[in-house]
């Protein structure tokens, strides 16, 4: 297949143009290097630029042949969002419909979609299903929840079939070493406390330790960045073969507490990290867990690396290069 995949230098984005260099298929990658790093598109053709160039977007497709697009260029800080709205709201919506609209006009009909699991808002029960109401409290999820929406009409109005993946916490590196999380700056739980370990930070902070979970401390799901990479491969495939449009929940189904994070990632790198104690944070949920059964039912995907030991031992090889 002939891909396009934007956003493709950055965390996710990367490991997926590896992926699907490895699958063969044909990568471009357009990334406009505002978080992402040029040396990490690793195969395919490289485009510099934004979504917001109209006319850049314009010529990429009509060299390109594309038989679908992978979209990665969304922000995705919480608290930003909420600071910066206009920030989020004219790149996360405008730029991304000002894509779709640019593939309509190519006659590309195939989209994947990196969502979240911050267009549910507080959760009501726990795991979370598909059918659970999506009431986001941040423009973040708000501007992800946009975007499905309109992917819903772009649908039923012109055909544009579409997979949206509300991905759960992503987390760990290539298992061979050549990509890892490199957000600046880092917000992300397991590279914050493999930074503590290995001493490029002082502490690891832990934000409540008074939440109704066994060790007071949150519950999230943390997903390998691999098996994320195998859900998208799996959602260009059921459109190809003419699948439906759909959402699915993407998690391990397993959450883990922020001290089992310390705790693993102690016993992964004989390190001691320094903990400080926090208030809670506005808006932390006590615990956030997907149910993904419909990913594997409808998909057939299977996560691959669901144990925690093994997430933070790849992204400690990563912490650790040389």
């Amino acid at each position: 297949m002939n891909i396009l995949v934007v956003g493709g230098a950055g965390y996710i984005g990367s490991h997926m143009v590896k992926r699907l260099g490895q699958l063969g298929c044909k990568v471009t990658t357009l990334d406009n290097l505002s978080a992402g790093h040029r040396d990490a598109v690793l195969c395919g053709e490289f485009v510099q630029g934004d979504m917001a160039d109209k006319a850049l977007l314009n010529q990429v497709f009509a060299q390109g042949q594309f038989d679908a697009v992978m979209h990665f260029a969304s922000f995705i800080q919480v608290g930003e969002s909420v600071q910066e709205p206009a920030k989020y709201y004219a790149n996360n919506v405008v730029n991304t419909l000002q894509l779709l609209d640019v593939m309509r006009a190519h006659g590309v009909k195939q989209f994947i979609f990196s969502s979240t699991a911050a267009t549910f808002g507080e959760p009501q029960y726990a795991p979370i299903d598909e059918a659970h109401p999506q009431q986001p409290i941040n423009p973040y999820g708000r501007t992800k929840l946009m975007v499905e929406q309109v992917l819903a009409d772009y649908d039923k109005a012109y055909g544009l079939k579409s997979v949206c993946l509300r991905y759960f916490n992503a987390a760990g590196a290539d298992p061979e070493g050549q990509l890892g999380e490199r957000h600046e700056p880092e917000t992300h739980l397991v590279p914050l406390v493999l930074q503590a370990a290995s001493g490029r930070r002082a502490h690891i902070s832990v934000f409540g330790r008074d939440y109704d979970t066994p060790d007071g401390t949150c519950i999230r799901d943390y997903i390998h960045i691999v098996d994320l990479c195998e859900a998208h491969w799996l959602a260009v495939q059921h459109l190809a073969q003419g699948g439906a449009s759909d959402a699915f929940n993407l998690g391990n189904g397993n959450g883990f507490s922020v001290q089992e994070v310390i705790d693993t990632a102690t016993q992964v790198t004989g390190r001691t990290v320094a903990v400080q104690e926090g208030p809670r944070r506005a808006g932390d949920p006590a615990r956030l867990v997907a149910d993904a059964t419909r990913a594997r039912k409808v998909l057939g995907w299977q996560p691959q690396y669901a144990d925690l030991a093994t997430i933070i031992a790849h992204a400690w090889q990563w912490e650790t290069r040389k």
